[in-house]
């Protein structure tokens, strides 16, 4: 296999950070695309919905900020859980560089969630089972960062993290099928590529606005892992290289 296909040579921090710095601009860039092109078919060529009007429109937002903040969780204890098992250093940085993300979207969730469910609901909360779960889930998030935190040796504060987002994996499958476990004021999934009861052009909208999400998430979690390498490696002759020139 050549280097250039060869994923294990960018599984340390050296030669992972150059490659990130190449990907951040391609993600901003598609981040930006289809953002602008997810809200205006969400806010400008989408129809007005028949039951809820015009307020169905932060759909465009809640939704994808909503399985972000589960995806971006998965993906955070996977790259935890790599570290955790095989020592891997690279794995645990990613790890907390997705953590600010995914704490950010499900803020976004609860917020946007909050702005629909007041002209639905009558009332900005309610303790549904969705909107618990997801608030359980902003917890674990600030917790994992709180609790890097607080722990001075790295090693030891990647294992701690780890063992956190684990154990809060079992969170995630309850946020998704609380509505189908629970009696919720909180509406049923209605997104379904191959039969969905949405009009294909909301769908649209809001596929785009959900990658628009991915590739801004990426992008984020890939500066932020690339200021973790500089900070934990500042002591090795490549980082200072590498700042000396920058410089």
């Amino acid at each position: 296999m050549s280097k250039g296909f060869n994923w294990y040579h960018f599984s340390s921090p050296q030669t992972f950070y150059p490659l990130a710095g190449k990907m951040i601009p391609w993600f901003w860039a598609l981040a930006a695309l289809f953002g602008i092109a997810g809200l205006i078919v969400g806010f400008l060529i989408a129809p007005t919905d028949a039951q809820q009007g015009e307020g169905y429109r932060i759909i465009f937002l809640h939704v994808p900020a909503s399985w972000m903040s589960m995806f971006i969780y998965l993906v955070m204890a996977f790259w935890a859980a790599l570290g955790l098992a095989f020592n891997f250093r690279l794995s645990a940085m990613m790890a907390q560089a997705l953590a600010p993300t995914g704490a950010l979207f499900a803020f976004l969730s609860l917020w946007t969630g909050a702005l629909w469910g007041k002209p639905m609901w009558g009332a900005w909360w309610v303790w549904d089972a969705r909107l618990t779960s997801e608030l359980i889930l902003l917890f674990l998030y600030v917790g994992f960062i709180a609790l890097q935190a607080s722990i001075d040796d790295p090693r030891r504060a990647d294992k701690a993290g780890a063992i956190l987002a684990l154990v809060g994996v079992v969170n995630v499958p309850i946020i998704y099928f609380s509505v189908k476990w629970w009696n919720t004021l909180h509406q049923g999934s209605t997104v379904n590529i191959a039969k969905s009861s949405m009009a294909k052009v909301m769908l649209v909208g809001m596929l785009l606005c959900a990658l628009a999400c991915w590739m801004y998430a990426i992008a984020v979690a890939l500066m932020r892992v690339r200021k973790i390498v500089l900070e934990r490696e500042r002591h090795t002759e490549w980082v200072k290289a590498e700042l000396a020139q920058e410089k």
